[in-house]
Formats: structure tokens, C-alpha cells, sequence
């Protein structure tokens, strides 16, 4: 069923003489701009039972009234596809993905995406964009991510993720020796002739951010907790690679498995059957949307990293 919206409130007197779309965007602050325009110019969103231009200018006293219906995404079905729900609620949805699972329908992943899956567990999700979905996970980085029920509880995610008040902490396992934790502050651009890869440039960039800390050293590989400050595409993949210690298992930026020198059959064989990066979104904190209060949520390890850590455990012994 789509989500019904009736609103109604009074244009105050420090806002008279502004536009239509800023005084709305001031008066219902759980919506964004775009959305908020949208409804304008549908006539879903009135000035005193009228419909009026987005830039027309409303004085003090004018009553602004919504009655809007979300529209359904009707370009994706709905497909029974089994998610680890670690939490639910009116506003929210926290799954634990697992590896393997495409988060988004794009080409060549048509169906068969969370987004699908989604859709299946609850049909409403239809009529909020990307079926609630505000932030992404690769197709083979595991881990925790959260989805948003309604539009003001999706307006508030994304505006968190933008101010950085959702905090993101990965777990991964990396090539190489390190003696400590660290950031790597570098910009993330596409890459210049491999259109599917991203890397640190120089120009044209966006700011990325990484907090590394180190958990475990082992002869000639390290477990680390990563701590995103941004969220650019393959960020942590990207960074790690950049600073020399690219994360095992990845085939777009670690290249073929480094087997280390007098290595044991079976390291050399769990390295090489690795078959995705060694990350996984292993710690969650937000503002709920509703409640104003910070929440968080943690999940064990996906089992291939757990089984690729004691491979290293008993390598080392």
C-alpha cells in the first residue's frame, strides 16, 4: 500500500517574501528539495487550497497543506529472496548482506538485487525511491546496511550520511606487514582509462577519507578495522591499494593472489579460492530517524573470513 502524506502548516513571519519550494522546505523539514518540488508542481502541495509556482513568493499567514500519495517504483518486481533481518522497525530495516548479493538492478543485474528482495518482504517499499535503499555495499563486501521504510526517514539518512553523523566500521584483511593504524586522506575519482575501476587522483576528484587501526599482524598479511569518514565507491579497496596493502581476495585492485615466499599448500590454496575481498561492514551507529537517538547495531564476521583468518592464525603457529 503507498504511503499516504497529509500535512498542513502557516508560513511564519521570518519567512515571508521567500519562494514557495524554500518556505516548504523550511516548514517540512523530513523531505527533500526535489520531492518537496515535485509535489508543487503536481498540485499535491498547495498554498491556501491553491496550486502556485515553486519560485512564487508567499507571505506571512499563508497556509501550505500536502496531500500527496508516494508514488510506487514500478520498474523493479518483487522477488522471494531470503535477508538477514538484524533489525526492524516503523522507520527502518537493518539487513547483515551476504556476499554475492547485487545491492541495485543495473546492467547485467537486472533482477536478483537486494532491491528485489526488498520489495518481496515488504511491498510498501514501493513507494519510497530505491526501495528505501540510501547507501550501497559491493556486490561481494558482506555486511551490515541500513534501509529506510518511509521518505522523511530516508530525507533523514541521507542527510546524516552527508554530515557524516553515520559511522561505518568495516573489517578487512590486507596484504603486507604493518606496524600501526593510520588515515589515508585522497581523493577518489573514476579511473582515467579503466572506466570500472576507481582510484586516487589528483583533479576532479571527491574528498575520501579512511581511519585504519590494526587487529591482528600475521607474517605477511594484517586484520584491520576500517572507519569510513566518507563514502566514496570502493573507497576502502581503493585506499588500501594505494597505500600498498590492497585487501586479498580483490580482483580489481590486488590483481593476481601474492603467495608468500615457503608458504604452506594450504595458505597458497586459500588465498587463490578466495573468491571475493577480504571486507566486511562489521559495525553500524545512526540517528534514528524518529527518536533522535543514536543506535547501533554489530554482526560477527561473514564465515570465509573467519575460516581465511585461522588459515593465517595456523600459518603463523
Amino acid at each position: 500500500m503507498a504511503e499516504t502524506i497529509e500535512l498542513i502548516a502557516e508560513v511564519p513571519d521570518e519567512l515571508s517574501g521567500s519562494r514557495f519550494d524554500q518556505i516548504a522546505a523550511q516548514l517540512f523539514p523530513d523531505y527533500s528539495r526535489a520531492r518537496l518540488q515535485i509535489w508543487i508542481k503536481s498540485g499535491e502541495l498547495t498554498v491556501n487550497g491553491q496550486a502556485k509556482k515553486t519560485r512564487e513568493k508567499l507571505i506571512a499567514g499563508d497556509i501550505l497543506q500536502l496531500k500527496a500519495v508516494a508514488a510506487d517504483e514500478d520498474r523493479w518486481q518483487a522477488e522471494d529472496i531470503a535477508l538477514d533481518i538484524v533489525y526492524e522497525d516503523q522507520a527502518l530495516l537493518v539487513i547483515n548482506k551476504p556476499a554475492g548479493l547485487v545491492v541495485h538492478p543495473a546492467a547485467g543485474h537486472a533482477s536478483g538485487t537486494l532491491l528485489n528482495a526488498l520489495l518481496a518482504h515488504d511491498p510498501d517499499l514501493a513507494s519510497v525511491p530505491r526501495a528505501g535503499i540510501v547507501h550501497r555495499l559491493d556486490k561481494d563486501t558482506s555486511g551490515l546496511m541500513v534501509v529506510a521504510k518511509t521518505l522523511a526517514a530516508q530525507n533523514h539518512l541521507v542527510n546524516q550520511l552527508q554530515d557524516r553523523t553515520v559511522s561505518r566500521e568495516y573489517e578487512a584483511v590486507v596484504f603486507g606487514s604493518m606496524t600501526g593504524g593510520g588515515k589515508v586522506e585522497a581523493d577518489i575519482g573514476r579511473h582515467a582509462k579503466q572506466r570500472v575501476k576507481m582510484a586516487v587522483v589528483t583533479l576532479g576528484g571527491k574528498e575520501a577519507i579512511t581511519h585504519y587501526r590494526l587487529l591482528k599482524r600475521f607474517a605477511n598479511h594484517c586484520h584491520l578495522r576500517c572507519m569510513l569518514e566518507t563514502g566514496r565507491t570502493h573507497q576502502i579497496r581503493v585506499h588500501m591499494a594505494h597505500i600498498k596493502h590492497p585487501l586479498v581476495g580483490d580482483p580489481l585492485y590486488a590483481g593476481r593472489p601474492r603467495l608468500p615466499k615457503a608458504a604452506s599448500e594450504a595458505l597458497i590454496q586459500g588465498l587463490r579460492n578466495f573468491g571475493r575481498q577480504a571486507l566486511h561492514a562489521r559495525r553500524l551507529s545512526l540517528i534514528h530517524p524518529s527518536t533522535e537517538e543514536e543506535i547501533s547495531w554489530e554482526v560477527p564476521l561473514a564465515d570465509d573470513i573467519v575460516e581465511l583468518l585461522a588459515l593465517l592464525e595456523r600459518e603463523d603457529s
